[in-house]
């Protein structure tokens, strides 16, 4: 439903995680009981749970430790793991800069030229744990970068950039051929593409043989995209657009492309709303930065932060609050939603009467502004639960 929001102006309203609720059907089934894997190419999850490829959230020991949780971490291609022999010595100047100087400091941290040696390194020491090997890279190193990942034995390799389209025009450089990398690489390795929010952005990007496609714009803890350049669409909006037209490329050709939803999550139950909107998978940051294990230590940056032109990101203190495991398998020692992500999950998939990923996306939202202040009074006025 379209509104007009001047003279001849119609613009369509949309939804965020905050606006919407889940509604129970008739049946309720046993959290034990149901199923909450997921699937990327050939590539099975236990868990719906992707760390995002952000330096304060993954480096080689988390990618494994996520592995063994049942989920998948990305590893940045041209972050710090592969830009520095001992990462650890620049983390430490990150997390203790002033905030004043963090900006100008990963500005002169990521001049440094990127290893693909050292890339070639990160990706076999997670192999070498056993786990499935993930990386990302932006559209113009997508080519070269996907031909070291598959060398070195990488399961899935995401291409991902603020807002990406099949049709880039530029007089400058050729665009980037995505239909092609995909050709180049099916059958050995899976591709996820990003980041779109509409319909015909995704349905445009599956075509080119991706198996997955990422959705959201600027939802993310130390993301700025929405200040600075103001755009972006609500992610449950986004997501149900996106999955549309998943199912109608399904229907249209029998292949199933994955719909991760990317950004924006607080809570587990955003989560549930994620995968209710239509989404596959959720990719999540800040939410695992404040994991034992994170290479941030509590500090959490956005991917775009160190563009010497305009910097679309921020540091922010997100804490450490517990071990990887506990924030995604549990048990919670907080009542926040922050922590047991997964049987948080499984508990809501119960009482929606959802026994899988795929009868969870079917359930009935609604349009509910009020449900996190709904008789919280006390719990506001405390700062406590919901009113934190």
């Amino acid at each position: 439903m379209a509104f007009f929001i001047g003279k001849d102006r119609e613009a369509r309203r949309a939804y965020g995680f905050d606006e919407v609720a889940l509604v129970p059907g008739l049946v309720t089934i046993d959290p034990e009981e149901v199923d909450v894997v997921s699937k990327i190419g050939d590539v099975n999850l236990k868990i719906p749970i992707i760390a995002s490829a952000m330096d304060g959230v993954v480096d080689v020991n988390f990618a494994i430790e996520m592995g063994h949780c049942g989920g998948l971490a990305v590893l940045n291609s041209e972050g710090i793991q592969t830009r520095y022999e001992k990462p650890q010595e620049i983390l430490k100047k990150i997390v203790t800069a002033k905030p004043d100087e963090v900006t100008n400091l990963l500005q002169q941290i990521y001049r440094e030229p990127i290893k693909e040696e050292l890339l070639k390194l990160r990706i076999q020491q997670i192999k070498k744990a056993g786990v499935p090997v993930a990386l990302s890279a932006i559209p113009k190193r997508a080519e070269r970068f996907a031909e070291i990942a598959l060398e070195a034995g990488a399961d899935l390799f995401f291409i991902q950039s603020t807002v990406t389209s099949v049709r880039h025009e530029s007089s400058k450089y050729a665009s980037v051929d995505f239909a092609r990398i995909c050709k180049n690489l099916k059958k050995k390795m899976a591709v996820v593409i990003g980041n779109c929010v509409t319909y015909d952005q995704a349905l445009a990007l599956m075509e080119t043989g991706a198996s997955g496609i990422l959705v959201g714009i600027g939802p993310g803890a130390a993301c700025t995209t929405r200040g600075v350049l103001g755009m972006g669409v609500p992610q449950v909006t986004s997501t149900v657009d996106c999955a549309q037209a998943r199912d109608f490329y399904f229907k249209k050709t029998g292949k199933y492309i994955s719909i991760i939803t990317d950004g924006g999550m607080v809570t587990s139950g955003d989560i549930c709303k994620a995968i209710a909107s239509g989404a596959d998978a959720v990719m999540i940051g800040s939410g695992l930065a404040k994991a034992t294990e994170s290479p941030g230590k509590g500090y959490h940056w956005g991917m775009a932060m160190p563009d010497r032109y305009l910097p679309r990101g921020t540091r922010v203190w997100v804490g450490t609050t517990a071990l990887l495991r506990e924030i995604l398998l549990g048990p919670a020692n907080v009542d926040d939603g922050t922590q047991n992500l997964v049987g948080a999950l499984k508990v809501a998939m119960g009482s929606l009467g959802a026994r899988n990923i795929k009868e969870m996306q079917l359930v009935e939202i609604i349009i509910a502004p009020d449900i996190k202040s709904e008789g919280k009074v006390y719990q506001k006025a405390q700062k406590l639960g919901m009113g934190k």
